[in-house]
């Protein structure tokens, strides 16, 4: 049986494409303040702003490509099971061909029900005021917000859980509760981390390849290709 890959992605891995990620000193964040934007306080207040804001994202989205890294993962697959946990509301790992990846923080292309969570549909284009779900409610982005459950988090755990290898990617692991899926890797799983920056990673030791995504984690597949 192959080997259980186990990714654990955040925006960094998406800032190589072109995608403005919100933690940066010039990212999204410091342009719009999350209480604005991404709260459901906001979409009760100010719907159409909320709305504007994720239209915005996800004309960005259609532009970009995936990169070398999202890439290095497809070819993984050849020789791994892999499966990717991501931070991420882009679709790049999907786009680059990767078969198994779970959001926990919702998806920019699709968006749903203001009052049935499990009513979704897909959008790539903009979403308005007056735009119905098919049971006659405003539709909201797919996002999880600042304040809401991650209703995906147990099944991430779950995936994580199942590791024989465990690799986490362009995330400073600083954003609970996804951080804390690192926590659910066994004892014995040799863990990897690909991030330029210092990365306090909970009490876990991982082998840390301080490059960006897209030259550290091809050179980290390859590694896995060739030693186990």
């Amino acid at each position: 049986m192959k080997k259980r890959v186990v990714v654990l992605s955040g925006a960094g891995i998406s800032a190589e494409s072109g995608l403005e990620t919100f933690r940066d000193s010039n990212g999204l964040w410091a342009k719009y303040r999350i209480e604005d934007v991404c709260t459901p306080e906001a979409l009760r207040n100010n719907p159409g702003k909320v709305l504007d804001f994720y239209n915005m994202r996800r004309r960005q989205l259609l532009k970009v490509v995936p990169n070398d890294a999202h890439k290095a993962l497809v070819e993984l697959e050849r020789h791994f099971t892999v499966d990717i946990v991501t931070q991420n509301v882009d679709d790049l790992h999907e786009r680059a061909g990767s078969s198994s990846v779970l959001h926990l923080h919702g998806e920019l292309f699709k968006c749903r029900s203001i009052k049935n969570p499990q009513l979704i549909v897909e959008t790539k284009g903009d979403v308005n005021i007056g735009d119905l779900a098919p049971d006659g409610t405003q539709l909201r982005p797919h996002i999880v917000f600042f304040g809401e459950e991650v209703p995906e988090l147990e099944r991430g755990a779950k995936i994580v859980s199942l590791a024989d290898i465990f690799i986490v990617v362009g995330t400073s692991l600083a954003v609970y509760p996804a951080a804390g899926l690192v926590n659910y890797v066994q004892s014995q799983v040799p863990c990897f981390l690909v991030d330029p920056s210092e990365v306090k990673p909970s009490y876990r030791m991982f082998e840390h390849i301080k490059k960006r995504a897209s030259a550290g984690l091809p050179e980290l597949c390859s590694l896995l290709i060739s030693n186990f």
